[in-house]
């Protein structure tokens, strides 16, 4: 042990069992073991939060409370030489419409500064590129690049007249008080029908601004100014939504409103004056349109002088580590809500690899999420970059090659929940192989590939898609079968689902988007059983069954059933605290008196699903909890709040609710994220069961051991954005390997040692 090393003395937070620990500076660690086993209570709410608590506390009172984000001090005992941590993990990256890849990883700022210093015309320095500059941004759409409009073709219809009622819009009706300005103005014949109209009319009609009438009936008021029916609505509607609160008016509104490009800056979000400064004929949004590797392309192309010669030193490699990270098909333009979980933590990474800091923790969420095992590698060459500048690497991962990377290994468990929360290996990946843990027996056992596949019931066809990066592409979707959709990071398989799901809309979706329901729900819920629960409390203890519910007559009445109090501290952030009136459990105290076989409401619903199946017999709840067993959801307590569950926790509780059901259609997008590799064959064989029943299942995976054990497969490449959009491979799995060009393929036949 090194006097440098980082030591953890009693780390009991969670699940942990007052474990000590020493984790090697300088060095990358992968933290390893089933999900719930403790991995991420040790790295993160240890490590991670002990090391942003001390670094906080350096600062001042006012800019701790008004400015930082709070921490508790962790449940352990001790932290030695520990260091500041940096952690990137799979949160999305926050923002809206304003924040852009551009601006998010400062490249943009640095493109600004180049068309500033060899743009031409000049128009102005830096600061004036920005669409987030009121000097540059476009005053049409104030710098979004896109702007509400109304749908013509849904307001206007050219058969009628205006006496015929040709504006179909709730006010608008002849005799009305907005169709009175229009039909009286004199501009227009009020029989005419509005296809008929002239060039002029129907500019009057629809664009026409402030105009001041010339000889306007008697009808028309005499203090009002005309205005055509856009710039009504703009002005009406889109600058004063408060007019649209309830009513007809409101939902016919939102009927015919849209989003559409700027038509001033046609989306580029500059003004006119802005996108006249030019580089080779590109202006500045030209450049954040292109893909990263054709911006690269632009850039080495430009005559380097002393002027640029820096800026361009600091800006290509920028963009050099987004394309090794294998995000080359992303553009600057695209605003940061889009990105995936594993885009956001790339781009996060990318962010750090220039930075002249040494001596941090850096701190990973199983980086390899959303990633082609091709772009694993590159991304352990980052890990490996980040380390070699003196860094300290932690990684919380499953993938067989990150694990393989690390020059140290923690594994934890031996399983999940109570059943975890031990270091059951610490050591080198040859020890972690001979050691007989649940992470050692997975990496040591051979790998197979699917030789025997079912038939298909038929085929579901999908032609001629053009979406995003696909061109005029047709497949074909196999009936009562598991089929995987594989490829690069933005090959094109997540658009030809969308493409599938709009022409199919029976198809399920199970996803790892947020769960329905509000802070309270949680897996006992979620399935059902707490109906059941409550009422089995009620016939036990001859009360009222809603004396079981912290939403109804149970509720804690100091925190209304939410077992936190939020404080408002007005001008600083407001301050959760457990309630001691129920000490967290949102029950009034009197509940917790009656008892269901020895245990009260709190006490079940603090069984883990495991214990739950041992302690219920009703089949109304041992089914439902055996569903969840099956999905490698055993260690959730059954009162858990769903906001706590991770993405891959979320996909697996919607899997659960699916298992038993028949004749349907499933589209999984990485089922297998967040699963450790010997529940991936348990997840295999419900995947297989659910084939069985006769339903059909899609799989958009990257994982190998769900690409071995596919029916069939449809590989979309060969690159990724524009370098890839193509069906390049449909078959069996057995036969992907035979290609040499085809990088699943090659993976694939490395992986189960063909």
């Amino acid at each position: 042990m090194e006097t440098h090393d980082i030591i953890i003395s009693g780390a009991k937070e969670n699940n942990l069992k007052n474990i000590s620990l020493v984790i090697p500076k300088g060095k990358i660690t992968a933290f390893t073991g089933v999900s719930g086993s403790g991995k991420s209570s040790l790295v993160f709410d240890i490590v991670a939060t002990e090391s942003q608590r001390l670094l906080s506390e350096t600062y001042s009172s006012y800019i701790r409370h008004r400015m930082m984000a709070k921490y508790t001090k962790p449940e352990v005992d001790k932290i030695e030489n520990l260091a500041v941590a940096i952690v990137i993990d799979q949160k999305r990256i926050e923002g809206n419409s304003r924040s852009t890849v551009g601006t998010i990883t400062d490249i943009y700022a640095l493109l600004r500064l180049l068309y500033s210093r060899v743009g031409e015309p000049f128009v102005g320095y830096s600061n004036i590129f920005s669409f987030n500059n009121p000097q540059g941004m476009c005053p049409r759409c104030e710098g979004l690049g896109k702007v509400n409009t109304i749908d013509l073709t849904r307001i206007i219809n050219k058969d009628k007249s205006l006496n015929e009622g040709a504006i179909e819009f709730p006010t608008f009706e002849p005799g009305k008080w907005r169709w009175i300005r229009y039909a009286y103005t004199g501009l227009f014949d009020r029989d005419k029908k509005l296809g008929e109209y002239s060039e002029e009319e129907w500019h009057n009609l629809l664009y026409a601004e402030k105009v001041k009438l010339k000889n306007p009936d008697p009808k028309f008021p005499k203090t009002a100014v005309y205005e055509g029916l856009l710039p009504r609505f703009e002005r009406s509607f889109f600058k004063n939504e408060g007019r649209l609160k309830t009513g007809k008016v409101a939902e016919r509104f939102n009927e015919i409103a849209v989003e559409g490009e700027c038509p001033l800056c046609h989306g580029k979000r500059l003004s006119q004056e802005v996108l006249k400064c030019k580089i080779q004929g590109k202006d500045i949004a030209d450049c954040c349109s292109l893909q990263i590797d054709d911006l690269l392309d632009f850039l080495k192309s430009i005559k380097i002088n002393p002027v640029i010669k820096p800026i361009l030193e600091e800006l290509m490699p920028m963009l050099e580590n987004l394309i090794l990270i294998g995000l080359s098909y992303l553009t600057l333009n695209r605003i940061t809500p889009t990105l995936s979980g594993g885009e956001s933590q790339r781009i996060k990474l990318v962010r750090h690899l220039g930075s002249s800091l040494t001596d941090l923790i850096y701190i990973f969420d199983e980086p390899s999420i959303g990633l082609h095992p091709s772009d694993v590698h590159k991304l352990n060459k980052l890990l490996i970059e980040l380390k070699e500048k003196g860094n300290t690497v932690l990684v919380v991962e499953h993938d067989p090659d990150v694990i393989a990377l690390a020059e140290h290994i923690v594994d934890m468990g031996p399983n999940a929940g109570r059943n975890g929360g031990e270091v059951v290996y610490k050591g080198s990946l040859k020890g972690l192989l001979k050691s007989g843990t649940r992470t050692g027996n997975y990496l040591s056992e051979p790998k197979s590939i699917k030789t025997q596949y079912r038939k298909p019931k038929g085929y579901m066809d999908l032609s001629h898609v053009n979406l995003h990066n696909l061109k005029d592409v047709s497949t074909r979707i196999p009936e009562e079968v598991v089929t995987v959709i594989t490829g690069v990071a933005g090959s094109g398989k997540s658009s030809l689902i969308k493409a599938f799901l709009s022409r199919n809309p029976e198809v399920i979706m199970i996803d790892q988007s947020v769960l329905r329901g509000s802070r309270r729900s949680t897996p006992a819920t979620y399935t059902g059983i707490m109906d059941t629960i409550r009422e089995m409390f009620s016939k036990q203890n001859k009360v009222k069954a809603s004396l079981f519910s912290n939403f109804s007559e149970g509720a804690c009445p100091e925190c209304k059933g939410n077992g936190i109090i939020s404080t408002d501290l007005a001008f600083m952030d407001s301050v959760e605290v457990i309630c001691d009136s129920c000490n967290g459990s949102g029950f009034k105290n009197e509940v917790l008196h009656y008892l269901l076989n020895g245990k009260n409401i709190v006490e079940v619903l603090g069984l883990s699903v495991e214990e739950a199946l041992g302690f219920f017999t009703e089949p109304a709840i041992t089914s439902a909890l055996e569903r969840l067993y099956e999905v490698g959801l055993e260690y959730l307590t059954l009162g858990q709040s769903l906001n706590t569950l991770s993405g891959g926790e979320r996909q697996r509780l919607k899997l659960a609710n699916e298992l038993g059901n028949k004749g349907n259609c499933y589209v999984f997008d990485e089922p297998t994220t967040g699963l450790h590799g010997s529940d991936i064959a348990k997840l295999m064989k419900l995947f297989d069961r659910l084939s069985d029943n006769k339903n059909t299942l899609i799989i958009i995976e990257h994982n190998l051991d769900v690409i071995a054990k596919a029916d069939w497969l449809i590989d979309v490449g060969p690159g990724a954005g524009r370098d890839g959009g193509k069906i390049i491979f449909e078959g069996y799995p057995k036969d992907i390997i035979k290609l040499s060009d085809n990088k699943t393929g090659y993976y694939l036949k490395h992986y189960v040692n063909i």
